[in-house]
């Protein structure tokens, strides 16, 4: 388990569906950027960017972190990319592919040219290997759960030095998008200590920066910890802007190491820092924000309803030495729980408005997948407590506290961030659980001990949320089967350890292979009903997404997904004066 669940991101995978069997269709385009308006007076300059917490890798399939995440996007590339702002899936590192009549063989054709930052030319082997390192045991990668169909890895060929053919274990209808998953790595540096069995090892962060070859628009440079990290131009980045001239414009970020929200916020302000890579704008700095956007003196984009919500679950796994009260287990339990949290309370008071209620993991603001019509528990303390009753769980002698059948209180801890937005709510759901006669222990904890407190099965509940990487359920199995590593509140099970588990996974398989859009929605909605029933985790709120940025910010693309404008770094440009390195 404690591997497993090192694929802490809990991704709702998006794709924007537009039209009808997209998923098939042959894409060939131009690796350029498609109405860019930068020239060649705009290369150049520094991009000062703030993160609150900071890689102890450069490994990506070791951490699933998002400044993990955010240094890969950087500094790596795929196959194909999901384009965040149309959903689209386009070329990439491949030009184009084609689909079998099957449905189980994508052929891809690569790039000619194209070279790694260190000059090494870039072929079929390296995706072969990167396919290889994937799928091994010793590495155990956190993306191998998001790149399997059925359970099964995806066999790999390559016919030659520019075409590579996957083939999958069984019909998958978007499986080209799976693809935008996967870094391509360089063979000729990452090989041996594959072979060697110890890439778990490799690009730690003794790794001298600038040793790492990518085929991302930047390279690590510079790493002084607790500091900041130093992103400069790879030389040899393949894509080029629609005037001819070469991507990215920028020549360095500047990733600045920020341990409070509080103080990114205020150097956003002074115009120390452009913009701040891990944050969204908090409800209580919004109105002070848009003022200096009024003013001029930043910019303020309203993205939309967010798409990955601070969730509440409970650790539904057998015990590992931890007693665990039996009611936890109980979905009568979790139901009343949802009836005795006032969601419009949370909203008003935690995000003074900036929010909308919800009671699920895929939101309004995934407007392809999104169901109305899932079950929910909406506020209600009367249900509360006849669920409460109905397992047992009464007030036996008049304290105002429930009581289980054997005269114990009903207590529960939950994990949360210290001094985070969670930290308020959890108080907020303390205090309203509190009334219904609950007992809640809040322990505010820093994000790597709630990580280790997870992994290790020591914990009655979590509140906490997760990086959302696109929208398509289909990309996201590992959270939605039974078996996959991000299924949190009981990962990895050989079995499904209940019937509606089971019926997910059979669900989720026919929604996989579906070949209209309107029945993978369909088959969509009933596993969004059978979620809303069992409520093995607990939603309450997503918040209204802004995201704040310097005026000197241009080529921005704000998105709902994380990064929300980094996701495309490389044809981000800065105007006005042009910082030097720090």
């Amino acid at each position: 388990m404690a591997r497993a669940i090192r694929r802490a991101v809990f991704l709702v995978v998006v794709l924007t569906i537009l039209g009808g069997a997209w998923w098939t269709i042959a894409h060939r385009a131009r690796p350029s950027v498609s109405g860019s308006s930068a020239s060649q007076r705009l290369r150049g300059g520094t991009l000062v960017v703030s993160m609150r917490s900071e890689p102890d890798t450069y490994n990506r399939h070791v951490r699933p972190t998002a400044a993990v995440d955010a240094l890969s996007l950087l500094t790596q590339a795929r196959l194909v990319r999901i384009n965040r702002v149309t959903g689209v899936v386009e070329p990439w590192l491949a030009e184009r592919w084609s689909t079998s009549n099957d449905g189980r063989t994508i052929t891809l054709t690569l790039r000619k040219g194209v070279t790694f930052s260190d000059g090494a030319p870039f072929t079929a082997a390296d995706v072969l290997f990167s396919f290889r390192a994937l799928y091994d045991p010793s590495v155990d990668s956190v993306l191998a759960s998001g790149m399997t169909v059925n359970g099964q890895p995806m066999q790999v060929t390559a016919p030659d030095d520019r075409t590579v053919q996957v083939t999958l274990p069984a019909p998958f209808t978007p499986a080209v998008a799976l693809l935008d998953n996967l870094p391509i790595l360089p063979r000729h540096q990452l090989e041996a200590a594959l072979d060697a069995h110890t890439f778990r090892d490799a690009w730690g962060l003794k790794t001298p920066p600038g040793s790492m070859a990518g085929l991302g628009p930047f390279v690590v440079s510079e790493h002084v910890p607790g500091q900041r990290i130093t992103l400069t131009r790879n030389p040899h980045y393949w894509r080029t802007g629609d005037e001819g001239s070469a991507l990215p414009y920028l020549d360095r970020i500047v990733m600045e190491i920020v341990a409070t929200q509080d103080a990114e916020v205020l150097r956003l302000q002074s115009g120390d820092i452009d913009l701040m890579v891990q944050a969204d704008v908090r409800p209580e700095d919004y109105a002070g924000l848009r003022r200096l956007d009024q003013q001029g003196r930043l910019s303020l984009v309203d993205v939309g309803v967010g798409v990955d919500p601070n969730t509440l679950w409970f650790n539904l796994a057998p015990p590992t030495g931890r007693a665990t009260a039996p009611y936890l287990q109980r979905p009568e339990f979790r139901q009343a729980i949802s009836s005795a949290v006032d969601r419009d309370a949370i909203v008003k008071s935690v995000y003074l408005g900036a929010a909308v209620p919800v009671f699920g993991p895929v939101t309004p603001g995934n407007r392809v997948w999104y169901s109305s019509a899932a079950p929910t528990f909406p506020y209600d303390p009367g249900k509360a407590r006849t669920l409460l009753a109905g397992i047992g769980l009464v007030d036996r002698n008049g304290d105002g506290t429930l009581d289980d059948p054997s005269g114990s209180p009903v207590r529960f801890s939950i994990l949360t961030q210290r001094g985070h937005l969670r930290e308020r709510t959890a108080t907020v759901i303390q205090e309203q659980l509190r009334r219904a006669g609950i007992t809640v222990d809040v322990v505010g904890l820093d994000p790597p001990s709630i990580f280790q407190r997870w992994m290790a099965g020591d914990y009655d509940s979590i509140y906490f949320g997760f990086q959302t990487s696109a929208m398509d359920p289909a990309n996201n199995l590992d959270f939605w089967r039974s078996s996959g590593s991000s299924h949190f509140w009981r990962p990895n099970q050989k079995t499904p350890a209940t019937a509606w588990e089971k019926s997910i996974d059979e669900l989720m398989q026919r929604q996989v292979t579906a070949t209209t859009l309107d029945e993978r929605q369909r088959l969509f909605a009933e596993v969004q009903k059978i979620f809303g029933e069992q409520v093995p985790a607990l939603y309450f709120a997503a918040p209204k997404i802004a995201v704040a940025m310097s005026r000197r910010v241009a080529g921005a693309q704000p998105v709902l997904l994380d990064p929300k404008v980094l996701w495309s770094a490389d044809t981000l440009y800065v105007t006005g004066d042009h910082r030097e390195t720090r």
